[in-house]
């Protein structure tokens, strides 16, 4: 068994994916979460620990008792407009706990870490089309607090030998191919998720939140990327680590782009019904269009996409949400 590897958030969206990858290639998986959004059983496999990054005192306990070889650090609040409306929760819950992190990681010798960002640090590229070497110009709080959390990945890594990658996601969506895990946060604001839980009469409906961005039907664009296929980098970028690559930024997106009006359309024809669609304003921090180049992460990684193709995102995210239930 390989590890030990400590995973924060894991019984969230992604980490819980990540987590059971993790098993299935044979890692000894420790999941810190407080499971103020994950949930208990959605994590397939090694040990939940229910604690709080901000409690110093049984975060350091854990680093102590475990001895970890590395840390893939999920937690962390992600509703964008929920960070304009309350940018100093945004703060301490995605910058300062991830100082936290790091502090313990110095203190007990772990070298290797793996970081859950955020396309949300390009704010609105030139184009709509963001590469690492895009310079980052974040227009809400929460692409603000991941892109200090990645300058002091940066910092520790040239002071030290620690060595990190940083992932930065664009728009993660669908769920295990087997539907046991998927996206289940309350109030998620995703739109895929969104589009599936009316499709299930969890919700009456969609509301299209802005129509007048230049975009060619007016609508947001967005890169939709599995969650399986996210899930894969991160074990490619463990075993990158592992092999004593050097720190990385990379782009996690597939490099095309949906609008929003697009999507909806994709999620009807899988379900084979219609939902109710209004038309709203924009909401604070969206940019107009957002998709990546992944050159990049093909080319260190040699990560290769399993799972492109928006239809079986939507199918997957669908069947999950049809697990749920109508309420």
């Amino acid at each position: 068994m390989r590890g030990p590897v400590l995973v924060t958030g894991g019984a969230g969206y992604i980490g819980s994916h990540v987590v059971r990858q993790l098993a299935e290639a044979d890692y000894d998986v420790v999941v810190y979460d407080n499971l103020s959004t994950g949930r208990r059983e959605a994590v397939l496999g090694g040990r939940l620990v229910v604690g709080d990054i901000a409690d110093d005192r049984r975060l350091t306990a854990l680093f102590a008792e475990t001895g970890f070889a590395a840390v893939l650090h999920f937690a962390a609040s992600i509703v964008v407009p929920e960070s304009v409306a309350r940018p100093l929760d945004y703060y301490a819950n995605n910058t300062a706990n991830a100082l936290r992190l790091l502090h313990c990681c110095r203190l007990f010798g772990v070298k290797r870490f793996i970081f859950s960002s955020t396309a949300a640090v390009y704010g609105e590229p030139a184009g709509g089309i963001a590469s690492e070497t895009t310079p980052p110009a974040p227009i809400n709080p929460y692409g603000r607090a991941k892109l200090m959390s990645e300058w002091m990945l940066a910092d520790h890594a040239a002071a030290s030998d620690f060595r990190y990658v940083a992932l930065r996601y664009f728009n993660a969506a669908g769920a295990d191919l087997e539907a046991r895990i998927g996206q289940s946060f309350p109030g998620a604001t995703h739109l895929i998720k969104v589009a599936c839980e009316a499709v299930v009469g969890r919700r009456p409906g969609i509301t299209i939140h802005g129509t007048d961005f230049d975009t060619p039907d007016g609508t947001g664009v967005r890169d939709y990327i599995h969650v399986e296929d996210l899930a894969r980098a991160h074990l490619d970028a463990l075993a990158y680590l592992e092999a004593g690559g050097e720190a990385q930024v990379l782009n996690c997106g597939y490099g095309r782009g949906y609008s929003v009006r697009e999507v909806l359309e994709r999620v009807q024809a899988v379900a084979g019904k219609s939902i109710r669609i209004a038309e709203g304003p924009r909401r604070p921090g969206d940019p107009a269009r957002l998709v990546a180049d992944s050159g990049r992460i093909r080319e260190v990684l040699g990560w290769t996409p399993r799972f492109d193709d928006l239809d079986l995102i939507a199918r997957t995210a669908l069947a999950w949400e049809r697990t749920l239930g109508p309420n």
